[in-house]
């Protein structure tokens, strides 16, 4: 019984097609009520013998199908010819309304099966993406655990190389930890998100906590807010370390974050590092902090002044994901 009622569930929600048997078994079970509801409508409306039988063929043919609903709508009809619960008979306008009656039911049909088309391609998709999704999670995952373990090795390789030099190793060693908290942190954000403050240390921590500034309040961040500023800091963060505020001596960074009902502001100001002269055409790091805040309603805007790079982003604040 349980299996029974289970194959019915599936197949009324469309997982999988129900087995000849049941999808007879519930078309005369929709005939045989709509007969019962003929029976007590005459009483009131005797002349009323084809209406009950429009929501059978509905319900059988969205539950077993075209052919099933083809049936059902030949046999209703049929009952509503033959079958009489007063004292009329089957005259010329009772024929009139049995060609009435099954040009509706072909309609109802055809609309039906389309939709259960549609639902079953949707399901399709649906499961492939499901599937994709669970081999990109995979590789992720994979990717993640090599990237560690490349990184442990690079550790214990410097640290065999640098034994002989503390000095050098003390500023390495730092960094390199600093380096795979980052990494552990963004793959747990991808489920969870996290605190903003605790996203810029993460990002910011391998160049030195000395060489910039965090003003704003505690904010946490929804997972795909909080794993598209991550890449977005860490592309601003590698660009400094290469061209901007990190690169000289004295370089420093601020960042500053504010909320107004639900859009966040962020700015990022570098002071003191290399002039720029010349801004070169912009490469793929430029195009994903112009682009990627706009899923969130958002935007990137990129200044290069004397004092170094200012850039504002601005984004919406997903209320749930």
């Amino acid at each position: 019984m349980g299996k029974l009622i289970d194959e019915f569930r599936r197949g009324w929600q469309g997982a999988a097609p129900p087995s000849l048997g049941l999808s007879i078994a519930f078309a005369v079970a929709c005939l045989l009520i709509a007969t019962l509801t003929r029976w007590a409508l005459a009483h009131v409306r005797p002349d009323v013998y084809f209406t009950p039988y429009f929501p059978a063929v509905f319900f059988a043919a969205a539950f077993g199908g075209f052919r099933i609903g083809i049936v059902t709508a030949l046999v209703g009809g049929m009952l509503g010819v033959v079958v009489n619960f007063g004292d009329a008979f089957a005259d010329r306008a009772r024929f009139a309304l049995l060609a009435l009656y099954w040009a509706v039911c072909a309609l109802t049909i055809w609309g039906v099966e389309h939709y259960r088309t549609m639902l079953a391609e949707q399901r399709r998709i649906s499961k492939r993406l499901i599937e994709e999704e669970d081999y990109r999670k995979l590789l992720v995952d994979e990717l993640q655990h090599r990237l560690k373990n490349k990184l442990s090795t690079v550790h214990a390789v410097l640290h065999q190389v640098l034994h002989d030099h503390p000095q050098v190793w003390a500023r390495v060693d730092p960094r390199l930890r600093s380096l795979a908290a980052t990494d552990d942190l963004i793959s747990r954000i991808d489920k969870a998100g996290c605190d903003i403050r605790d996203l810029l240390i993460s990002e910011l921590g391998p160049y030195g906590h000395v060489r910039f500034t965090l003003n704003g309040d505690r904010l946490f961040l929804p997972p795909k807010l909080a794993v598209t500023l991550s890449l977005m800091f860490h592309e601003l963060a590698t660009n400094a370390g290469k061209y901007g505020a990190f690169s000289a001596p004295r370089g420093l960074l601020q960042v500053s974050w504010t909320v107004s009902d639900d859009r966040l502001i962020i700015t990022w100001d570098e002071t003191e590092g290399p002039s720029v002269d010349k801004v070169s055409e912009p490469g793929f790091g430029t195009k994903l902090l112009k682009s990627a805040l706009s899923s969130f309603d958002g935007r990137t805007e990129i200044s290069y002044l004397k004092t170094g790079l200012h850039c504002i982003m601005q984004c919406r604040i997903p209320r749930s994901e």
